[in-house]
């Protein structure tokens, strides 16, 4: 006979992991109902990666999806003259692997430790296709990401050092609201030459910002993160 099923929380095989998951209603899944669930439960493995590894290789063959559950992840795209461009931050509740062709077109690195619903991709494109409200989510999620793309391609071309560097403090600050709640305090996990890639700047320039938005009385600098000492300033630069 074999060995239960192990869940990486320790639940096994009979619990369903999915009616325990804390960010569950940010995620793909929240179009599934509670008696669908185990159909989803069924396909799942959970995993881990430690912070700095990296869980997604661009070029590879995409035979799995993943959901976002704890930690945060940093995605980006090899260039071919070998730098890196950092397109985004996956944090929990967001889903990574959907793909228009086979190969994954990004990478994904662990920024810290990172909790994960893993999938095969077969599996997990035969229980979509067997329910179109689930189907309908994910084309919202794609939707979003594209919405964000152009967002990011709006930040990047006409804003200053110092509306880029808000403008991604109130977004960083929006995310984690709808994680764990408002809050004054910004986690930010990413080392500053990943903000810096993201923004399109220097590290220098992140730096000297940063330290300026501190200076004027706006942000206070803590270890991996800031708090918000003035929330309309910080917000009307961002705006500009």
């Amino acid at each position: 006979m074999p060995p239960p099923r192990v869940h990486a929380c320790g639940k096994q095989s009979g619990d369903n992991y999915c009616d325990s998951c804390k960010v569950r209603s940010l995620a793909v899944c929240a179009a599934l109902g509670a008696d669908e669930l185990g159909e989803l439960d069924h396909i799942v493995h959970h995993t881990r990666a430690e912070g700095k590894t990296t869980f997604i290789h661009q070029g590879e063959a995409a035979e799995s999806v993943f959901s976002v559950t704890e930690g945060v992840v940093r995605l980006y795209k090899l260039l071919s003259d070998g730098r890196r461009q950092i397109i985004g931050f996956a944090m929990p509740g967001d889903f990574l692997g959907l793909a228009l062709h086979n190969r994954y077109g990004f990478s994904a690195d662990a920024v810290d430790d990172v909790a994960l619903c893993r999938f095969d991709r077969r599996e997990f494109d035969s229980l979509v296709t067997a329910k179109p409200h689930f189907l309908r989510r994910l084309h919202e999620f794609a939707t979003h990401e594209l919405v964000i793309a152009q967002e990011q391609m709006t930040l990047i071309g006409r804003r200053s050092a110092e509306e880029r560097v808000a403008a991604f403090l109130v977004a960083m600050r929006e995310r984690w609201a709808r994680i764990k709640g408002p809050s004054v305090t910004i986690q930010l996990p990413m080392q500053r030459i990943d903000m810096a890639d993201y923004l399109g700047l220097t590290i220098e320039t992140v730096s000297r910002t940063l330290t300026k938005l501190a200076r004027d009385g706006i942000i206070l600098i803590v270890p991996e993160a800031v708090r918000v000492l003035d929330e309309k300033k910080l917000s009307s630069i961002a705006r500009a």
